[in-house]
Parts: C-alpha cells; sequence; structure tokens
C-alpha cells in the first residue's frame, strides 16, 4: 500500500499534468479559431473570383479565337480529378467523406466510359485511393515536411493543372475538398 507521502506525490502529479492539458487546450483552440477566421475571409474573394471567370466565358462572342482556359476544349472524353485531402490522420471522417464522394465520380466516369486521370493533393486521400484508383493517379502531391502551406505551395498545385490541360491532357477538371462549415462539419464539394 503506498504511503501518504506518495499520494500526495501522485495527487501533486495529476494536478500538474491537469495544468498542462488545460494550457494546450487553450492554445489549440486559439490555434483553431485563428485558422477558422482566414477560411472565412477567403471565402468571398473565391466566390467573386468564380463568378466573374463564369461572367467572362459567357461573354465571348468568337469561342473560336478565345483562350482554352476560358472556354474550354468542347470535348468530355476525359476527366481530371483533383482530390484534396490532408497529410494527417486522426481527423475523423474528413479524409473519408472526400475520398467517397470522389470514389462515387470516378465509378460514375468510368460507367460511361470516359478516361479518368487523378491528382491527389495530401497523403490520406492518395493513400485510401491508390488501392482501387492507383493506376489512374497520374499526379500527386503532399505537404508533410510543411509546417504552414502558403500561396507559393497552393500556386504549384495550379501550376500542374495548367500544365496538364497545355499538354492536352483532360477536357473537364473537378476538384474534390471539404468546405468549412463549423468546427465539427466540413462538407465535402466538387
Amino acid at each position: 500500500m503506498p504511503s501518504l507521502d506518495d499520494l500526495k506525490k501522485r495527487i501533486k502529479s495529476v494536478k500538474s499534468t491537469q495544468k498542462i492539458t488545460k494550457a494546450m487546450k487553450m492554445v489549440a483552440a486559439a490555434k483553431l479559431r485563428r485558422a477558422q477566421e482566414n477560411a472565412e475571409k477567403g471565402r468571398p474573394f473565391s466566390e467573386k473570383m468564380n463568378n466573374i471567370i463564369l461572367n467572362l466565358s459567357n461573354f465571348i462572342s468568337d469561342k473560336d479565337n478565345a483562350s482554352k482556359f476560358l472556354v474550354g476544349t468542347g470535348k468530355d472524353t476525359t476527366h481530371l480529378c483533383v482530390v484534396i485531402t490532408a497529410d494527417r490522420g486522426l481527423c475523423g471522417g474528413f479524409n473519408t467523406n472526400i475520398c467517397r464522394k470522389a470514389r462515387n465520380y470516378f465509378d460514375k466516369i468510368l460507367k460511361e466510359n470516359k478516361t479518368l486521370k487523378i491528382f491527389t493533393v495530401g497523403s490520406k486521400g492518395h493513400d485510401q485511393l491508390k488501392r482501387i484508383y492507383g493506376q489512374y493517379i497520374i499526379e500527386k502531391i503532399n505537404f508533410k515536411g510543411f509546417k504552414k502551406i502558403s500561396y507559393k505551395e497552393a500556386e504549384n498545385v495550379g501550376k500542374i493543372i495548367v500544365k496538364l490541360f497545355r499538354e492536352s491532357q483532360f477536357d473537364v477538371c473537378k476538384i474534390f475538398y471539404n468546405k468549412f462549415k463549423n468546427v465539427i462539419t466540413q462538407i465535402p464539394q466538387e
């Protein structure tokens, strides 16, 4: 049976651990709040940018001489699917929900006898998809070594997609990602 001094030391140790845990929880909450604010700040910009591009493509009268980036190829045979997931796990259904939505789309495309090409951003999505759709994955990128992902890394993803389009590697590009709703809920988007 432990002595009274041993019990006091154990109680003191538990209280110390509780204080450390509480401090870690506060730091994590502050980081999450900052990330949430940053995600919400960018949303109006991306929505407005999307509307501008859609409006530009609708007003083009001479589609034969217009940029392929605005009017597309006019075909629907080769689909590039960009699947954006995390590089780490332990986040519930975050990665699984994106991959499930993407797999449903892949199956639909393959049933229609169209060509499927997959570009995975994030190691968790790549790991889930390579088992069944490994032969369709043409590009992969992850950011495991980065503490913070900047515009430069996102730009590299965009450059890869543009390069593939310029090389006529696809006609249609679909991007699968999670749209932030709140801390608990992220909605898979296409």
